[in-house]
């Protein structure tokens, strides 16, 4: 594969979006560096989609032949039958929407296996039902980490590069999901952990995956959202040990850096405290605490008389880049509630160069 940084990417609701549309023609690789969302594809599909398909994931690297068709030997008629795998459900005659996962990691005998799959909709000779989807993921070759595709193959399938989540992005799922409020907030404050090695001027980054680095851990979206039970689950062991955790999960220096956010959680001004008196409630000087306040907002609010509220409070904020993190938040994770309140829109355009 190549390892040219094509500046033509697409980001994970781009990518769905292909999928649904020609996933049952042809058959999209969707490519990144590690932990970036790639598998989590399957998934929003399945949300989005609804009971119409089955949805199969294969592990290709760790699967064999037998592990998707075989020839079985019929005694009687001393012919062979062939035999697919109960992991396709081709017995149900439902859609199928299928990722082969990993898919250039697997050895090169799997991969003329899966070829017939993603060329012609065919488990070895029983075909799909009609409309199946089928979409693969792999890494990109400069990563290093293994992956090698037939050249006669990748001219048969669309091979799609995916960008990294922004620090937005990622917030407006992890917020959707119950990420910890100190993650999200360390990672309104540090865009920069979002950024992929191929962009320039990273070697100094700490934070990020590095093929020349001897690291093995290191922040991904998927390292974040792993560190959320880290965190949440704190009280049940040592500071010590919640912090080897994160290291071990996204980085040392993600660890001592989240360290800060951490501390200051349960000092923090509560949502409620600010709803009473939004005009006279102190605004911290402590930038960590005052985005998680902020984050807990979002997570809170629910009516427009207490946006309202929590809007005054918002707005003698001193800084409108800070103010921006709730304003953004808000229309990505409650865009009904944002849209139709007059301050938010009051704001927003007051901020129009800002946004």
């Amino acid at each position: 594969m190549s390892k040219v940084n094509f500046k033509l990417m697409v980001d994970l609701d781009e990518a769905k979006q292909i999928i649904k549309a020609v996933g049952d023609q042809i058959t999209p690789i969707i490519v990144s560096e590690p932990g970036v969302g790639k598998t989590s594809i399957l998934k929003s599909l399945e949300e989005e989609m609804g009971d119409e398909y089955d949805y199969i994931y294969v592990d290709c690297p760790v699967k064999d032949m037998m592990d998707i068709a075989a020839s079985i030997p019929n005694h009687q008629s001393k012919t062979l039958e062939y035999y697919v795998s109960s992991l396709f459900k081709l017995g149900n005659g439902k859609k199928k929407c299928i990722l082969l996962d990993e898919v250039w990691k697997s050895p090169k005998m799997m991969q003329i296996i899966y070829t017939r799959l993603m060329l012609e909709r065919y488990v070895g000779d029983e075909a799909l039902p009609e409309g199946s989807i089928v979409f693969g993921t792999s890494n990109n070759a400069s990563d290093g980490v293994g992956d090698t595709a037939l050249g006669h193959i990748l001219n048969r399938v669309m091979v799609l590069h995916l960008c990294k989540s922004t620090a937005e992005q990622w917030n407006a799922w992890a917020t959707k999901n119950g990420v910890a409020r100190a993650i999200r907030a360390w990672a309104a404050m540090n865009p920069k952990a979002f950024k992929s090695y191929l962009d320039p001027d990273q070697q100094d980054n700490e934070f990020i995956f590095k093929p020349s680095s001897t690291a093995k851990s290191f922040v991904s979206p998927r390292s974040l959202a792993k560190c959320s039970p880290i965190i949440l689950n704190k009280d049940k062991y040592s500071e010590n040990a919640m912090m080897a955790a994160l290291a071990g999960t996204a980085g040392e220096p993600f660890a001592k850096s989240i360290a800060a956010f951490i501390s200051v959680e349960s000092s923090l001004i509560r949502y409620e405290t600010v709803l009473k008196n939004p005009t006279s409630t102190p605004v911290p000087d402590n930038v960590s605490a005052l985005v998680m306040m902020l984050f807990e907002a979002v997570d809170s609010v629910s009516k427009q008389d207490d946006l309202n509220a929590y809007m005054e409070y918002v707005n003698r904020i001193p800084s409108s880049e800070i103010q921006s993190i709730f304003f953004t938040m808000i229309m990505r994770t409650k865009p009904k509630l944002g849209r139709y309140n007059q301050q938010i829109n009051t704001w927003a355009a007051d901020n129009f160069g800002l946004l």
